[in-house]
């Protein structure tokens, strides 16, 4: 788990390097602002990060720093209701379909049945595509063509899981249609239909959020909480960035569940976030 999570934040710790190439027992408070700032946490939270500490900052000062960002109240929003149904929402390109599939083989692995349901009939490209994992990591899938209903694919899905017996259910959900207006009813509709087909669902709505994109996707979190409420969060891509830190300024503005960490393309790679694992990763490459 610790060593998947290094290799995440390895550009992150690469980035840390280059400006404090020395590990120390001790970090001027500049040092460690400067080491802050280079991983991507906004300003704001630098600053009130650093509130309290001394002109000299030890490795157990600076751990209960940045722990202190993730001390808030978590819903994580476990349950044995079955099917469990999960709708997976995010702007495209945040890595949603890779997502999935991840999930998928993770409930798999754990000996759960799971159906996917393809609600971005938005766009082909992201049908064909979550058809393609669906037969890689051999699960079933309900879709249909581009431009239906794709409230009709939540309904159909829960239905068939029912039906099925079926564990889990994942919903792929439209990353963007021509309004922000269009994608708000659409989703709105989505949740809506998924109640009537069954009143515990959905069980969560997770957004996935592109790490590459570090703190900027704050305002895109925002933006789809407002819409639907999310539930709790997924980043992807963090292997593939320097802005590791970031992840302290999503938690600190958002207050929501990570769920999990995307480590690779892999479906395999998907891990569980945990917090004192994600600080102390940092830490490792500042302190001796």
């Amino acid at each position: 788990m610790f060593n998947f999570i290094k290799r995440a934040l390895g550009r992150t710790t690469d980035a840390i390097k280059e400006i404090a190439p020395k590990k120390k027992s001790k970090l001027t408070k500049d040092e460690f602002e400067d080491i802050l700032l280079e991983a991507d946490v906004n300003y704001e939270l630098v600053e009130r990060l650093l509130e309290g500490l001394g002109n000299s900052v030890t490795r157990i000062q600076a751990f209960n720093s940045l722990i202190s960002v993730f001390q808030y109240k978590a819903d994580f929003k476990e349950s044995d209701v079955k099917p469990f149904v999960e709708m997976i929402i995010g702007v495209n390109g945040a890595g949603k379909t890779t997502t999935i599939s991840k999930l998928a083989q993770r409930y798999k692995s754990q000996n759960k049945s799971v159906i996917l349901g393809a609600g971005d009939t938005f766009r082909a490209a992201a049908i064909e595509q979550l058809k393609r994992w669906a037969d890689r990591i051999d699960v079933p899938i309900i879709y249909t063509q581009q431009g239906h209903d794709p409230s009709a694919v939540v309904y159909d899905t829960i239905l068939s899981a029912k039906a099925r017996g079926c564990d889990n259910v994942i919903i792929d959900t439209a990353g963007r249609l021509h309004t922000q207006t269009n994608l708000s009813h659409e989703l709105q509709k989505m949740i809506r239909v998924a109640n009537k087909a069954l009143d515990t669902a959905p069980n969560r709505k997770i957004l996935i959020l592109d790490g590459t994109q570090g703190s900027s996707s704050i305002n895109q979190a925002k933006a789809f909480d407002e819409m639907i409420g999310i539930d709790g969060i997924i980043i992807t891509k963090l292997d593939g960035t320097a802005k590791g830190g970031s992840l302290l300024s999503i938690a600190d503005e958002l207050k929501m569940p990570i769920f999990y960490i995307g480590t690779g393309e892999k479906p395999e790679d998907l891990i569980k976030f945990k917090a004192n694992d994600y600080v102390n990763t940092i830490l490792d490459e500042i302190f001796v």
